[in-house]
């Protein structure tokens, strides 16, 4: 237990490097994440359900280190997962929404889900997002969802932390569980990464598998992991990259059999070319000198950066949100009837979300 108490920032491979030496063990590792979320997450309100299988999970995790069965890169490691990312578990599936918190459960893992269990990780719950993923209108709050209520920034109590990824990026920043897996379509890793201070990789579509996330957008839609450090995250993808016959987004090739950690060299970044967005400067002067000490900080150590500027910047957003409709609807009315939801349309939706206004569309 003493061990236990020195658990706020430890990384992937310092917690596996104290239970290999057995100074700690993966049911007190859960059980640390499980008390801080008890004394420290009412506050944020990132979490929307706790795993009640978790302590278990750890206990078989411990009893296979034992008897020398480790599974992969993240045996025993807790790990918290965005609500649209379904669990044939104990635990709902319902992007934030009270419109499926009574539809049956998944009839089987996501397949990033499957592989997370493969590499030996503890689900330990789920978090809260925008609901439906922040696809559901121009004006929504971010980490607010009719089933979790509003997620707080860690940081400062009374900002949101972006989404849509809201909870999990909360999560992370407060400590609640080693690392954790969100859902992008259109920034919902990478701005609750930026704004909750931690490492977020939107991996290139068709890279990791969709199969059993509730969808948006299918040329767009992946998940990613949110982690505390570069090298979480390459741990992590080295665990959920793999080839899933039922996504037809999914691009065959030599990624499959990359090791992400063989890339963590502190010299990374000499001779990288680095493409800097600068239409996107000059709306914050706070913001913009942040940013360019990142910058200069990059170029001392090794990185040419290279301005880009795009002339038809405020015309992409047009043509990609009527994409996004019709991707939208029909990717998601194929979901509802998979999942077996008495909501079979997107209608339906809308006419449940009307009949419960004041809780589905308080905000």
């Amino acid at each position: 237990q003493r061990a236990a108490t020195n658990l706020e920032e430890m990384t992937v491979a310092g917690l596996t490097q104290m239970m290999e030496r057995g100074q700690i063990t993966s049911e007190a590792i859960t059980n640390w994440y499980l008390a801080r979320i008890r004394a420290i997450d009412p506050k944020i309100n990132s979490m929307i359900e706790i795993n009640p299988d978790a302590i278990a999970i750890a206990r078989e995790r411990d009893r296979e280190r034992r008897n020398r069965m480790v599974k992969g890169p993240l045996h025993g490691i807790p790990v918290v997962i965005k609500d649209n990312i379904d669990t044939a578990d104990k635990m709902k599936t319902t992007a934030g929404s009270l419109a499926l918190a009574d539809a049956p459960t998944p009839k089987q893992d996501a397949f990033i889900v499957t592989k997370l269990r493969e590499a030996g990780a503890v689900i330990l719950g789920k978090t809260n997002l925008s609901e439906w993923a922040n696809f559901r209108d121009n004006d929504s709050i971010s980490g607010w969802s009719g089933r979790g209520g509003q997620t707080r920034n860690p940081y400062i109590l009374d900002r949101n932390p972006c989404g849509s990824s809201s909870g999990t990026g909360a999560a992370i920043a407060a400590n609640l569980a080693a690392i954790r897996i969100g859902t992008e379509t259109d920034g919902s890793i990478l701005c609750p990464s930026s704004i909750n201070g931690i490492v977020g990789l939107k991996p290139t579509v068709g890279l990791v598998s969709r199969s059993g996330i509730i969808p948006i957008s299918a040329t767009q839609d992946t998940a990613g992991p949110m982690c505390r450090s570069v090298a979480d995250a390459a741990t992590m993808m080295n665990a959920i990259v793999a080839p899933d016959a039922n996504d037809s987004g999914m691009r065959p090739g030599k990624w499959e059999r990359l090791d992400y950690t063989s890339y963590l060299k502190a010299d990374g970044l000499r001779g990288a070319r680095i493409g800097v967005a600068r239409d996107y400067w000059g709306r914050n002067a706070t913001v913009d000198k942040v940013t360019n000490a990142a910058l200069e900080a990059m170029k001392r150590a090794g990185a040419e950066l290279v301005d880009v500027k795009f002339p038809n910047l405020r015309k992409f957003g047009d043509a990609e949100f009527i994409v996004l409709k019709y991707e939208f609807k029909d990717g998601l009315e194929k979901y509802l009837r998979d999942r077996g939801s008495r909501h079979k349309a997107l209608d339906d939706l809308i006419k449940f979300n009307n009949d419960n206004a004041a809780k589905e569309l308080k905000y």
